[in-house]
């Protein structure tokens, strides 16, 4: 036995069907499950040039494969599709419930093909699959929908069901839109939103009850309970998110250095990810003013973004499925600026940077209302504050006039226009509408590239290369540009790779110009996060797992406790490899070329910034890191296309022609 179902479910909403179909053991070997079964599965089954919001694109949701085992920060779930807003591989990941309801279903992954002529839902409960009448429920933003079918299910199901759907931007197609669970918890990135609407399918409901299986589940508990006495050990005392200024400003001066990744823990069980957010304005990691701008410009702001300031509104902690830190929180905003609704998901790093210092916004209490109200919509908060962020430095410099902007003063730092533009983006209302599919195609019809913030058509994650080198170089390399989730050099100098790995190099303290380098060793380093990071995806880990490093959250110990396997790091390491080798090959075969991304030159510091923790910073060797990590993984070093050679090597040749 191990932890896989070894069967899928594939529904064909043209037709209204839903079939049953096992999965070879090889497969799993190969890819395990998550993003893995999906990149094996959508890079046969999505025919070249398919249209992304059209019958052939196959909109994938997949558990990881340690999903349900009992080992600790494995509940994540992923969603795969060719991206519309970049035209090759798209996925976006989550946290939650609803992986484990994937598999108490009875399935490792469903895939999801054809047009419905009217809006549906999935429902699913482990004996039968249904595509049903979903009218009722179109319109509705996520939480009202959610809300609305627990209503109607929850009295005639035999247990709770989980429910994933859509709001109202992936129903209006916004090539910025997310897919949704829990009130509002979103799976963000890629555009897999608006490829859900374009199917109509508004949701998709889960409410088996199979046992999840698992070769020697008391091996996995013993590793979690090891896991579990080192975290319960972990706190800071209250009152301490006043410093994260400070030591923001102190981690701009020091050189890199190899980290303790249990300091992880800390901040995300007292916080979560917000405390990054004053400790990445005063460090260099967080963009200002449209990435082009310094702490000088941000002065006052970090004190705003003061997490302890949020914490002082939470009702509620919670804990994703498996999770012993529990980073998730819900604020009670009743009497609070701009509380257009009472109560919110603790934001998250990314949503505060975004709306916060990025846009030069002071107002802590509208960000969080945009928060819930993009929650609510279902869309991605990244590209929406870069979107946003475009249009005021446009509107500073003439390229956009008030008339355009529907009276709108996009200044920098104002509030009240920053809200009403998100409310007419998530409307798709006026000059909203242009906006709602990101700032790629705003630029292509009002002009301002050079303010565009993108890579590949797809919105930066909110941390700066120019501070973290090796992150740029996953910005560009990475198969889903943009993404910042896939490594970086904070991450590889908490994560100890070198000792499950013969060819990863140790973390060493450096000066960080050295990460500017074009060296193997780099290489080598960019290469070891890429394959951490997808080996992590395909067994449904959580990112802050990784950060712990190798010898508290022991993934290649989980891994063949549950699976009954006896491999090295090593062999994990190759098939995280293979994982990201073949989306870069479902890139290549839908005529997308890897050359074409490229940091757009102010993230690359050209100019450079004239004060602060980056003054100076330039990234004059980043396309020579570019073609020396495609090099490493056995990808042409000039196209990014993988070579014949790798291809055999890892087997993918063979595997592409296993049927399912």
């Amino acid at each position: 036995m191990t932890s896989f179902t070894g069967r899928i479910l594939c529904v064909d909403l043209g037709n209204g069907t839903a079939e049953s179909r096992s999965v070879p053991p090889e497969v799993y070997e190969a890819v395990l499950a998550g993003k893995g079964l999906e990149a094996w599965y959508l890079y046969k089954h999505i025919p070249a040039g398919a249209d992304p919001l059209g019958p052939e694109n196959i909109l994938a949701f997949a558990a990881g494969a340690l999903c349900g085992t009992g080992a600790f920060l494995t509940g994540r779930w992923t969603v795969a599709c060719k991206s519309p807003l970049t035209g090759g591989w798209g996925d976006a990941n989550c946290g939650g419930v609803f992986a484990p309801a994937i598999k108490q279903c009875g399935y490792d992954a469903i895939f999801v093909s054809g047009v419905s002529e009217t809006p549906v839902y999935l429902f699913c409960d482990g004996k039968t699959a249904e595509v049903r009448d979903a009218s009722a429920y179109w319109g509705l933003d996520a939480t009202e929908a959610e809300n609305a079918l627990h209503a109607d299910l929850d009295p005639v199901c035999r247990k709770k069901p989980c429910v994933a759907c859509i709001g109202t931007a992936g129903e209006k197609l916004s090539l910025i839109s997310g897919v949704c669970n829990e009130g509002g918890r979103i799976a963000a990135r890629s555009g897999v939103g608006a490829v859900m609407g374009s199917k109509r399918l508004k949701a998709v409901v889960l409410a088996g009850a199979r046992p999840m299986p698992c070769h020697d589940p008391e091996a996995v508990k013993a590793l979690s309970k090891e896991l579990g006495r080192k975290i319960v050990k972990m706190s800071l005392p209250s009152g301490f998110g006043g410093f994260f200024g400070l030591g923001g400003r102190m981690m701009g001066r020091m050189p890199a250095m190899p980290m303790d990744g249990s300091l992880a823990v800390y901040m995300f069980r007292e916080w979560g990810t917000q405390a990054n957010t004053p400790l990445a304005v005063t460090s260099g990691d967080g963009p200002i003013k449209n990435w082009g701008g310094t702490p000088k410009d941000a002065r006052g702001l970090p004190p705003q973004y003061n997490p302890d300031k949020i914490n002082k509104l939470e009702t509620l902690k919670y804990h994703c499925y498996s999770c012993p830190i529990g980073c998730g929180g819900r604020l009670d905003l009743r009497g609070r600026r701009y509380a257009a609704y009472p109560e919110t998901h603790k934001p998250e790093y990314e949503t505060l940077e975004s709306f916060g210092p990025l846009l030069l916004n002071k107002s802590l209490d509208s960000v969080l209302q945009i928060n819930e109200l993009l929650n609510r919509a279902g869309m991605d908060t990244i590209s929406a504050g870069n979107t946003v962020a475009w249009a005021i430095e446009c509107y500073e410099n003439g390229l956009l006039t008030k008339e355009q902007t529907d009276g709108l003063e996009l200044t920098w730092g104002n509030t009240e226009a920053i809200l009403a533009l998100v409310r007419k983006m998530v409307d798709r209302e006026g000059f909203g509408d242009a906006l709602a599919d990101g700032v790629k195609r705003a630029s292509e019809r009002y002009g301002g590239k050079e303010y565009a913030m993108h890579i590949g058509g797809q919105e930066p994650g909110m941390h700066d290369a120019r501070n973290d080198p090796q992150l740029g170089v996953h910005f560009v390399a990475e198969p889903a540009p943009g993404k910042h989730t896939v490594g970086m050099g904070m991450e590889y100098g908490a994560m100890s790779l070198c000792d499950i790995c013969s060819w990863a190099p140790p973390a060493t303290l450096h000066a960080k110009k050295k990460d500017r380098e074009d060296t193997e060793e780099m290489a080598l380093i960019t290469k070891a996060n890429a394959c951490y990071t997808m080996l992590t995806d395909g067994a449904g880990g959580c990112l802050y797992g990784v950060m712990m490093g190798v010898h508290m959250w022991k993934l290649v110990d989980y891994l063949n406790a549950a699976e009954g396997w006896d491999y090295d790091g090593d062999h994990y390491m190759e098939i995280g490899e293979r994982i990201q080798t073949l989306r870069q090959l479902f890139n290549v075969k839908q005529g997308v070329d890897p050359a074409s991304f490229r940091l757009p030159r102010r993230m690359l510091g050209w100019p450079s910034l004239s004060s602060g923790p980056l003054k100076g910073v330039t990234l004059p060797q980043h396309r020579a890191q570019v073609s020396s990590h495609w090099r490493a993984f056995g990808w042409d070093e000039k196209t990014g296309v993988p070579l014949p050679e790798t291809v055999k090597r890892l087997g993918i040749d063979r595997l592409t022609e296993v049927d399912v």
